[in-house]
């Protein structure tokens, strides 16, 4: 079945995407070859452009190098509040506009705030690509910053944060609650969705100065992928980007988080909750390394899938479960998208039969055995070939979000989005030894954080 889902994955995608095998007995796999051109203009915007044929659209995006835990002190939840402030309109294209013509041209379009990044995207049929450029210009530019636009979007972002999140089961369990339970850097483990408090105190004068900051073509990317021609679209950058005037150089906060010596438990009530919660983190590996793609494949082995050792344990053989799920970087992104500390997590919720004890029994040989046992060769290329899959999947399909978003952050974190193409040569590299050598160090009891969740009603039966 992976075999066949990889297989379909790779049918799928364009030629420009896949290198052709050499020309020997055995034929090499196919390899992700993802055409492109890279280019960064005289005011320090990166730019990467990204041809294919599978379908007459394009998609683009622009991803900013602010996120949630790039936001200074005293400003928790701007990353998020300035997402919303952007689709407020600007100076030529006053509010709504944007989104009419998008609509008009038959696409879509939406923004997200990540933990290094904030971005904004359309897909709409390439016959529009001047119009959208046009447009995320003059917001890069001059967006509509005034009172009205501002006390409009704090209460659309606080009411926001008590209907999607406060007044939730669960809310900010894991997502938000397990970071900052494991980092102790404050720009790490802060509320980033936002205190609701200084928000709503935010002034105009305190929002221009955090698009001054921020906001600025030296501290974005543009990509635009689909059924484009390069030098014609390169062309429509530079016209209307290039004019655009550089910001001071963005100086981002020491992320650096300390090594942890000691497992940290914390435990809460949730009146909202109908069932107990489990959720467990660990530190990553830095970016990029060979641990990190160890731990990417050890992601694959112990947690995803219901072929994973994790899966098989807390679903099939003990039934405390059947809402596994997690991952690197999961709830807000993937394993390629952040630039910064990040934990390999997972969480469930489970009957209230079963207690932490039973659960950490349960837990506890499963990684202890990636610890101190070598993972078998088959076990190791069959979480490849998943992980793998999942790759390709991200960057087929004719939205392209995946794909802009790979193009983006390598883009936007390592200058060098050609880095995409690289992906699986690490991946391939890694050994059984690498495996249990990146588990012992990282999958310590002592790299663990535990945040657990009791629900209301067990909570006040046990009271009585």
């Amino acid at each position: 079945m992976k075999a066949m889902l990889l297989g379909a994955a790779l049918c799928a995608l364009p030629a420009s995407v896949l290198a052709q095998p050499r020309a020997t007995t055995t034929a090499a796999p196919a390899k992700l070859a993802i055409d492109m051109r890279y280019v960064t203009l005289p005011n320090g915007l990166k730019v990467v452009l990204s041809r294919d044929t599978l379908a007459p659209t394009v998609t683009v995006g622009v991803y900013y190098g602010i996120g949630f835990r790039v936001e200074p002190r005293e400003r928790t939840g701007f990353a998020h509040l300035f997402e919303h402030l952007m689709f407020q309109g600007s100076q030529n294209a006053p509010k709504g506009v944007f989104v009419s013509t998008i609509s008009n041209a038959g696409g879509i379009l939406n923004g997200s705030t990540r933990f290094d990044f904030t971005n904004y995207f359309e897909i709409a049929p390439s016959n529009a690509l001047e119009r959208i450029l046009w447009l995320e210009a003059d917001r890069m530019a001059r967006p509509v910053i005034n009172d009205a636009v501002l006390k409009n979007q704090q209460g659309v972002v606080g009411n926001e944060v008590k209907v999607n999140v406060l007044n939730q089961p669960y809310g900010t369990w894991p997502w938000i609650d397990l970071p900052m339970l494991a980092n102790t850097n404050w720009h790490n483990s802060h509320n980033f969705y936002g205190d609701l408090k200084e928000i709503e105190a935010a002034t105009v004068a305190d929002a221009t100065q955090f698009f001054g900051s921020f906001y600025r073509p030296n501290n974005a990317v543009l990509v635009v992928a689909g059924d484009i021609d390069y030098a014609q679209a390169e062309a429509m950058v530079r016209k209307y980007f290039g004019p655009l005037q550089r910001g001071a150089p963005v100086v981002l906060p020491d992320l650096t988080e300390p090594r942890q010596t000691a497992e940290k438990t914390r435990s809460r009530v949730d009146a909202l909750a109908p069932k107990p919660g489990f959720a467990v983190g660990y530190h990553m590996p830095p970016r990029g390394t060979p641990e990190w793609y160890a731990m990417g494949l050890i992601d694959q082995l112990l947690l995803q899938g219901d072929d994973s050792r994790l899966a098989r344990k807390l679903k099939a053989d003990t039934g405390i479960t059947g809402d596994l799920g997690g991952g690197i970087n999961a709830y807000l992104g993937s394993m390629y998208n952040y630039n910064g500390p990040m934990l390999w997590a997972f969480n469930f919720t489970h009957d209230p039969q079963f207690g932490d004890a039973q659960i950490r029994a349960a837990i506890d040989p499963v990684i202890e055995n990636l610890r101190t046992t070598p993972v078998s060769a088959a076990e190791l290329d069959r979480a490849r070939t998943k992980l793998r899959s999942d790759l390709y999947s991200s960057v087929d399909g004719g939205t392209r979000v995946g794909l802009i978003d790979l193009l983006a952050v390598y883009a936007l974190f390592d200058n060098d989005p050609q880095a995409v193409n690289r992906i699986e040569d690490g991946f391939a590299k890694v050994t059984p030894a690498l495996i249990q050598k990146t588990a012992q160090d990282y999958l310590r009891p002592t790299n663990r954080s535990i945040y657990t969740i009791v629900p209301g009603a067990a909570a006040a039966k046990g009271a009585k």
